[in-house]
């Protein structure tokens, strides 16, 4: 894999499994590189989020894809939660709250 750079986000750095990916493929890279913190951060959270592996891999794949689509953040996405220079809105505060009491 060697010590190739790989920016990450305004919070979060880049996951092992989704950097094998940005250097397996340069035009994916290219375009990971080419996004700001602020997206790069969006899509690792979003590559975070699931708790399946399986989902995290589909996951995974559809950033590949979008990326190459020219999509620059994940679509139908909540936002980061990890960010603390923002105030969560009521609606993501909601989804947290269905979600906690889903899994309870």
């Amino acid at each position: 894999m060697g010590s190739r750079v790989i920016s990450g986000g305004v919070v979060h750095t880049v996951p092992v499994d989704l950097r094998r990916v940005l250097i397996a493929n340069p035009k994916v890279l290219a375009a990971w590189q080419d996004l700001t913190p602020l997206a790069r951060n969006e899509w690792i959270c979003w590559v975070l989020w699931p708790k399946k592996a399986e989902t995290r891999s589909e996951h995974i794949r559809r950033l590949q894809s979008e990326l190459l689509e020219g999509k620059r953040r994940p679509c139908c996405w909540l936002g980061c939660i990890h960010r603390k220079d923002k105030e969560l809105s009521p609606s993501v505060r909601w989804v947290l709250s269905s979600r906690s009491k889903a899994s309870a």
